[in-house]
């Protein structure tokens, strides 16, 4: 991704705001108070935000605005009912990755966040998130691991299972066909 051009036709423009619209006003409970059209017009004028958010579409994520915080930004989260599929079976970072001798994944979670311009969910956004609606009922998502986890080798990552969101550790060169991560995006 690193080498793609950041900037959308007026086509892809188009119809990524059309796609961000319809699930915004699909999923109103997601983000009260806040006004569309208001939304756009920030849009509008963010072009490397767009990007950032079309990548995070292009990759599954289904991003949808959460909130609109005391910063003045919107922030988007991924939402899509699973860890996004063109984000899984990546390793936590480039360290990590790294230190695989062999069967080393294509990417790392915190290389990917990188390029699309997003940052991983830390714990407090993915449990935000979760009583928003039910995610990662069959999957797991990488987030923000604490440096001192980091620095023993070790990452963290969420997943819901009887009705309860659970914090796992796993070694950070770990990677699994169910697991990916979870962006969010200042706007």
């Amino acid at each position: 991704m690193t080498n793609q051009p950041k900037n959308l036709s007026p086509e892809q423009r188009e119809e990524l705001l059309t796609t961000l619209q319809t699930r915004f006003q699909k999923h109103m409970n997601r983000h009260e108070g806040v006004d569309w059209a208001k939304l756009k017009a920030k849009l509008e004028t963010s072009t490397d935000k767009l990007w950032s958010l079309y990548e995070m579409e292009r990759t599954g994520g289904e991003p949808d605005v959460i909130a609109y915080d005391a910063t003045n930004e919107y922030l988007f989260y991924d939402c899509v009912a699973e860890s996004p599929k063109g984000r899984r079976s990546v390793c936590y970072d480039r360290k990590a990755w790294e230190s695989r001798k062999e069967f080393k994944p294509e990417n790392t979670a915190m290389d990917m966040a990188t390029d699309i311009g997003i940052e991983l969910l830390t714990e407090e956004q993915y449990r935000h998130l979760q009583t928003l609606g039910s995610f990662d009922l069959k999957t797991s998502s990488w987030i923000q691991t604490p440096e001192a986890i980091r620095k023993l080798g070790g990452a963290v990552f969420c997943d819901r299972r009887y009705n309860t969101v659970f914090l796992y550790h796993n070694g950070a060169e770990s990677y699994y066909a169910a697991r990916g991560f979870r962006g969010v995006l200042r706007v």
